[in-house]
Parts: C-alpha cells; structure tokens; sequence
C-alpha cells in the first residue's frame, strides 16, 4: 500500500510511505500569487508529486490528509488560504480518483503519545522511528514534514479504524 501523508497548508509538507518504508518528503508545492508575492498551492506540481509515486501494478494507494478547522486568533485571510489549501488538495485526489481519509490531529497525536508536547515533538519522534530520516528533518522547520510522516504512519498503524470520505 501506497500512503501519501499530508499536513495541509502552504508551509505543510507530503510525506509518501510504502509498508511502512518512508520513500519520499516533499515541502507542500506552492508558487507566486499576484504582485504582493503571497503564496498559493501549486495544484499541478502536487499532481506530479502523487503521479510520480503510483505503482503500475495497482497496489492500493491511500490520501491521509489532516483534517483541522479554524483556530481561534487566526485572521480571516490566513482562514481563507488555508481553507482554499485544504480543498485543492481534496480536489486534486477526486481528479486522479485516489480515495481521501481525513484524520484529527488529536487522533495521531494521541497515537504517538504527542498530546500537550511541544510542536517540535513530532520531530523527534520520527528520528527516532525512522532514524535514517535524522538530516531531512535537522531543521525546526521540518516540523510539517514529521507531522505528514507520522499522519501517513497513523493511517498505516490504524487503517481499518478510518473511514474515506
């Protein structure tokens, strides 16, 4: 099976595992917007991302993307941005038909005992999973990219518990 992990949003990130294998971390894909140089989703980049991964040999692919709501104290553009985000993405796997699980934050972290740690936790934890992983996440920025490994990880440890929507 084919998991592509993803933690929504423009500084997000797209991790891909196989049998529990970590094969691939992408920084979620954006480009310029306007002449303010905001970002948006690059929707055709992430379409080459997910088609680069897909096996021939029809091997069961799956989109776990972390499902969140608006926070209080966000601004209603960054809202808006995210929001827009979320659905591309969404809209992107109805496009290549590739079914989407959506998972709650409080389901993942609570899986890897993460509840009321520090954001950069997640880090930790997946260096010491996948210890290999230890120069692709040597940032503090790289915190998105343990959070889409460990959202593809949950859905691996836990599949059956999900259902698509």
């Amino acid at each position: 099976m084919i998991i592509f992990g993803i933690d929504p949003g423009l500084s997000g990130a797209i991790a891909i595992l196989h049998k529990k294998k970590v094969l691939n971390l992408y920084e979620m894909p954006v480009m310029s917007e306007g002449k303010k140089n905001k970002k948006q989703l690059n929707s055709a980049q992430l379409v080459n991302i997910i088609n680069e991964h897909l096996r021939v040999d029809n091997e069961e692919v799956a989109v776990v993307v972390e499902q969140v709501n608006a926070m209080p104290g966000q601004g209603v553009t960054s809202m808006f941005n995210f929001g827009q985000t979320f659905g591309a993405i969404k809209g992107v796997c109805a496009a290549l038909q590739l079914p989407i699980y959506l998972v709650r934050p409080s389901k993942w972290k609570k899986h890897f005992e993460l509840i009321n740690s520090s954001k950069d936790a997640s880090r930790t934890k997946v260096i010491q999973m996948y210890p290999n992983l230890s120069k692709d996440l040597a940032k503090k920025k790289d915190v998105n990219k343990s959070d889409a490994v460990l959202i593809a990880r949950y859905f691996y440890d836990t599949k059956a518990l999900i259902d698509p929507k």
